[in-house]
């Protein structure tokens, strides 16, 4: 098994403190409120949001998945670092075997840079291609500036 490492990085004229809040500490309820034919709900199936906790999430019926769950890893949330690791789906990947991501928001300008790094846990005699991550990275960066948006017309959240 072999491991595939992609890094992005996004920057908003939101800080690290909002942008935090919305996609990692508050992101079971933000979320669907904002994306609801996309995501029905987001769901802690164990624990309350700290490490070691399962979160699901539930897709629309339009959606070409129906559920996702992952696991907290490391949350700092000083730092505004969340470490969680994609443990099952309902889509049975035939390449991979897991993905651990890393998200850092950092202050930059008056709002921030989130640096987010997707270790790709690739099956033993598979190979994966970037067309092959190319649709988990947009749908990454379509929830970034679908929430920095929100914020940006909502400014008294989480303010």
């Amino acid at each position: 098994m072999g491991v595939v490492t992609y890094s992005q990085e996004f920057t908003s004229t939101v800080t690290p403190s909002r942008m935090f809040n919305a996609l990692v500490l508050d992101s079971h309820n933000i979320i669907p409120k904002i994306v609801p034919r996309g995501i029905k709900s987001v769901d802690f199936i164990e624990g309350d949001g700290g490490v070691g906790s399962i979160k699901q999430t539930n897709f629309g019926e339009s959606a070409h998945i129906k559920y996702t769950k992952h696991k907290i890893d490391a949350l700092d949330v000083e730092n505004f670092y969340c470490k969680y690791t994609l443990i099952e789906s309902d889509i049975k990947f035939d390449k991979i075997d897991f993905i651990v991501y890393e998200v850092k928001f950092t202050s930059a300008d008056g709002g921030c840079i989130c640096k987010m790094s997707s270790d790709y846990h690739v099956k033993e005699g598979a190979e994966l291609k970037e067309d092959d991550i190319k649709q988990g990275k947009d749908r990454a960066m379509g929830l970034f500036n679908t929430v920095e948006e929100y914020l940006l017309t909502n400014p008294s959240v989480y303010a």
